[in-house]
Order: C-alpha cells, then structure tokens, then sequence
C-alpha cells in the first residue's frame, strides 16, 4: 500500500497571527467586569486582564498599577505594559548588559534567565534580538528542557564603531548585529560571551548590551557602554503573545470555564497551550467578556456599508442589507444595480450574469466529473454498490461539502503541513469535526490500487486506530478525510517541551499495550491482513484522555511493523528520540541494545519510568523491546511469537 503510504506524510503545526486592538461596540461600552476599573494612567486594562480581586480571569493576568509614578504605570508581573490587544501585550522589557572587569579578566555576569508563565511568550513574528557592543557574541539558549539556539556576533575595529553601528538601520555586525527568532520562546537564557578581550576598544567600550525588542524598534538611541561603573537601566518595547486557559480550543469549548463569550470564535494559541477569543465579523467589543461582543450597525457609518445613498440600509445581526426603494431595480449597493433609468439595460445583463453563470457552473460539473472518472470513482462506487457491509463505511465526499467544512480550504483551519500535503481541520453539515488530508501528488499509475486501499482501510473499526471515513474524488487529487483526534501525537508528549514530564509510566504502559493491540488486529484479526509500514512515535496519536490512536498504511512485513513497535516502546521507556545528534550510536535501537547487554538499564531510562515504574514491569517490557530489536530484518519477530 506504498501510494496511501505517500498519502499519510506526518505534517508541522502552523498559526497565523492576526494583531487586533480590543474595540468597544461604543465609546461607552465597558470592556472590563463591572465595577473594575477600565485603565491605568493612558493604559486600558480589558478582561480577561484586571486590578483587584474579580477582576481578572487568573492570577497571571492581575494588573497591578504603580501609583507613585505621574502618570501612573501598569505592572504585569512587575514588568511595565505598554498596550494590551487580543493576542498580544507590548511591555518595556530590561536590555540585558555585561561588563568586562579588566582586574580579573572576567564579565561581570554571564547569563540572565527569563522565566515567563505558560500564558505569555516572546512574539517571534513581531520581535528582534539585537546585542550591541565590541567583539561580543549574544545568544539564547533553552531553558528547562526547551530546545533552542539563536544569536549574532558584533565585531569592531575602532572606538567610533559602536556609535556608527547602531545610529545605522542596518545593525548589521558592526558595533550593533540582529538576528530573529525561531519560534515563540518563554523559558530561556540570555547570554553575552566575549570574543576577543584583548583589543583596543575594550578599553574604552567594556560593556556589550543585548536584548529582544519589536521588530520597528530603532538602536538609534545611545546606550552608554563606556563605563562599567554606570548602573543605568536601559528598557526596550517588546511584544510578548499571551492566552488563557490550559486546553486547546477543541477541549476547552466543552469545560464550564471556557473563556469565550458569545458571538465569538476561538483561535488555538501558537504557543501550543490555551487558546484566544475573537468576535465574529460584525461584531465588535471583548470577546471575554459574557455580551461582550456587540452586533455592529453598519447602517449607522457610511463608510462600513457600500449601500447606495438612495437605497434604505437595514442592519442585521453580524451583518446588513441594502435594498432599492420602490420604483428601482438592482441590489442597492453603490456600485451594483441600483438606478431605475437603466431598468432594462440592467435586467438584460443580469440575464447576461446568469447564462453566463450556468455556463460556468456545467463547466466545473463536467470537470468535476472528468476528475471523478479519473480518480477511480467509478472503480470505487461499484465496490461500495456490491458490499452491504460497506455502505455505511466509506463515503464519497463532494468537494463543496468539503469546501464548506473548511471555509474553502482556509488557511486558519490549517493544522498540519509537510512536504507532501496540508491537513485540514474541517465541521461537516451534521456537526462532527474531521481532519482533511489534501496532498500536493499522486502517481496516477496506481490510482486503482489507491481505490483498493481506501475501500479496505475504511472497514477497519479498531478503537486504536484512526478511522479512514471517506474520500473526495471530484478533485485533481483525491482527498482523505479522518476522524479527528485533538491531543497531538506521542512524540510531541515525550519530546517537546512541557510535556514529557506529565506522561506517567501508567500512560506510557498503556498506550505501549494499546499500539501493541492494534498492530495485532492488523496483522491477524482485520478481513485482510494489513501491515502498517511506517510505525512511528510521530504517526501515534493521542486523544484528550491519552488513548493511543495512529495512521495505518501499507506494505512490507509485519516483521518490520514489529520491529518499528518495539523502537516505540524504547521510546516510551528513554524519553529519547529514535535518532539523535546527541548519541554517537547510529540509533536510539544501538543504544538500547547496547545498554542492555552491558546491564547498564536503569541509567538510560527515564526519570519518570524509574520513580514511577515497578521494576518486574520496567525489565519485562525492556526484554520484549531488546527481544525484538535485532539488526538483521530476517530475524525480527512478529506478533504471532511474542
């Protein structure tokens, strides 16, 4: 099943970043709780966002206003904010400095460490990292288990390079270098390291700067680097991204505490964790708040409506009309059909339109058509027609069902891209979530046997293995479409960052046996034998309660699915990956092999399998892993001996 195998490419999450400034439906609509105060000094504090107890959602959004200061300032977790929007916070962030001590040949510090909560990171779309200073290199690492590495070198050759390098927009590794960020960081070191302490200019310029500020931020201003005795603070803008809750939008929308009001929608968080409220078109206010968002009247500004000044404008909720007055013919927009004298000229090119229109609509039916034909669809409805069983188990999707699931195959319902396809989130017609695979190829030479694979994959019903539920064949390329699962897969839950601690050695057991009992259901119990091919921790798919669910393809040996299992299982008892720069071995399967035989097991297990694990458990599922992980394919095991 090699073509469906090309079908099923593991994707990467992606968000797209919309920057919106709360807006009152009016100037005197409230856009906090009631009876909590709207600002501090020029600042609007909304909700979820507060001063004082009950009024903010949580702890990390309690504001707290410095009095003492003319006017006063708003502090978020004793940083000063700037501004508050929908997704993002601007606040004055400290520019981190060192010093060279010419006594001891030394920096005066070597790091800073910034720890912000899960509900706020730095922006890497809206932010910089900029490091100022003589012959220094700047950078970030990771923090508590995250993986990440950026920063840029600053170079001189004179005393007057510093000020020539940061007065320049450039900034471009003389006196002053920038560099962008990756990804959206939280939990990180900040770092200055000298390179070369012995040249000329240290003397007079011993201090290196280095910060993350927005992106439109000018280095123009001079930042004194010539004393080490000068304790000034310099601040920078940056953005930080913030969200509430723990959950994604999927899980939240069905908790009691979900944060959103009405008319609004949800968008998941790019920080991978809680989500953020927005009010739908038409709407406007805070989307936190109950009735926050308020229906727009359009009819009320003439520049939100493209009604014609004759016409009579009625507001709608969420939306607005324009109707002609009695007497006159059209849609009663400004630029539509809107003037009675041209009544009939009118009438004969709306006439034109519809022709026109039904030519085009016979156009894409015959194409559609051509693509159906194309694609197997005759193959595959006479498999459906002939098998009673399986009518209820494959569908044809049309592709303007699809279309509407996913607002024509929007980028915001994105949730997984990669070399060979994008996934799409999708909501049919009756309610239920699917995720859309639409691949960018397909080898047309074996569309028969592509048809053959979707009629059989989707007669599989195994509680641990995602369910195929149709295909579209009305397109170019087919599409798949699947069952849902919201929890990200097992590799994200072991390797990334936040997650690896929370899988207990309960869950990691349990989802060892449920990936186990899948696979011999494929090999042995299913109408046709199925051998999954690709077996790996990225393509094992968690639900909200950790279930073990993954993609089946097809071909090779069950020996081989084996194999790949018992990878997974030394996976789930190292918390390391299956390939790592960090091991000198060829594999994680060496590795594991190889501490086996030296009865070195409990030093490259992880920490929760050894606090967490019984011992007799921990060897049993460590011997099955060893038994089957051997280097010659003709020797692996298959379910069948285990």
């Amino acid at each position: 099943m090699r073509l469906l195998l090309q079908l099923l490419v593991s994707v990467h999450l992606i968000t797209i970043i919309i920057f919106f400034v709360f807006i009152p439906q009016e100037a005197g609509a409230s856009l906090t709780k009631p009876g909590c105060p709207e600002k501090c000094g020029n600042v609007t504090i909304p909700y979820p966002f507060g001063m004082g107890k009950g009024c903010y959602l949580h702890r990390d959004f309690d504001i707290t206003c410095n009095m003492s200061s003319n006017p006063p300032l708003p502090l978020l977790q004793e940083v000063q904010l700037l501004q508050i929007s929908e997704d993002n916070l601007r606040i004055s962030d400290i520019a981190y400095r060192s010093c060279f001590n010419n006594q001891s040949g030394k920096t005066d510090s070597s790091y800073i460490l910034y720890n912000r909560t899960h509900h706020f990171s730095y922006s890497y779309t809206l932010n910089k990292f900029v490091a100022i200073g003589c012959d220094i290199f700047a950078y970030i690492t990771g923090y508590n288990s995250t993986a990440y590495a950026t920063g840029c070198a600053s170079l001189c050759n004179t005393d007057n390079d510093i000020a020539t390098g940061f007065s320049s927009s450039a900034c471009s590794g003389i006196g002053c270098c920038r560099t962008y960020l990756q990804t959206d960081i939280a939990h990180f070191y900040l770092r200055i390291r000298s390179i070369n302490m012995i040249t000329p200019t240290w003397s007079s310029e011993p201090c290196g700067l280095a910060f993350i500020a927005e992106r439109n931020f000018s280095t123009r201003e001079h930042f004194d680097l010539s004393s080490t005795f000068d304790k000034k603070l310099y601040f920078v803008p940056a953005v930080l991204d913030w969200s509430v809750g723990e959950v994604s939008c999927h899980e939240a929308i069905r908790r009691k505490n979900y944060a959103c009001g009405q008319n609004t929608y949800c968008n998941n968080s790019i920080q991978g964790r809680g989500y953020n409220c927005h009010c739908l078109n038409g709407y406007q206010g805070n989307p936190y708040l109950a009735n926050g968002c308020q229906d727009i009247n359009e009819c009320n500004d003439p520049n939100q409506n493209v009604c014609h000044k004759i016409a009579l404008c009625s507001n709608i909720p969420g939306s607005y009309s324009c109707n002609c007055p009695s007497g006159y013919h059209g849609d009663g927009r400004k630029h539509g059909t809107g003037r009675g004298d041209y009544c009939c000229s009118l009438i004969l090119i709306s006439t034109g339109l519809r022709l026109y229109r039904g030519v085009e609509e016979r156009e894409k039916k015959k194409i559609k058509q051509e693509f159906f034909k194309k694609n197997g669809g005759l193959l595959l409805q006479q498999k459906i027609s002939s098998s009673k069983e399986s009518v209820e188990k494959t569908k044809l999707y049309s592709v303007e069902e699809l279309e509407r699931a996913t607002d024509g195959f929007n980028s915001g319902r994105v949730i997984g891209k990669g070399g060979l396809g994008t996934v799409y989130k999708g909501m049919l017609s009756d309610g239920s979530i699917v995720a859309i695979k639409k691949s960018n190829t397909v080898d047309e030479k074996q569309l028969d046997q592509f048809v053959n694979e979707v009629f059989i994959l989707s007669q599989i019903n195994h509680r641990h293995i995602v369910r195929l539920l149709g295909c579209c064949l009305e397109t170019e390329v087919p599409l798949l479409i699947y069952e849902y699962v919201s929890n990200g897969t097992l590799f994200h839950h072991l390797h990334d960052e936040g997650h690896a601690s929370t899988l207990s050695w309960k869950n990691r057991l349990r989802i060892g046996s449920e990936i186990a009992g899948a696979l011999a259901y494929l090999h042995s119990y299913a109408s046709i034998a199925i051998c999954h091919r690709d077996i790996k921790s990225s393509n094992i798919l968690l639900d909200e309660n950790l279930r073990a669910d993954y993609f089946h393809s097809g071909q090779f040996t069950d020996k081989s699915d084996v194999y790949a299992f018992d990878v997974v299982l030394a996976e789930l008892l190292t918390g390391e990956q299956a390939i790592s720069s960090d091991r000198s071995e060829q594999g994680l399967a060496n590795h594991f092999r190889s501490a086996m035989k030296q009865n070195r097991l409990f030093e490259i297990l992880d920490n929760q399998v050894v606090n967490e694990g019984q011992k007799e458990e921990i060897f049993a599922v460590a011997k099955l892993a060893k038994r089957c992980l051997k280097l010659n394919g003709k020797k692996k095991a298959n379910h069948e001996t285990n």
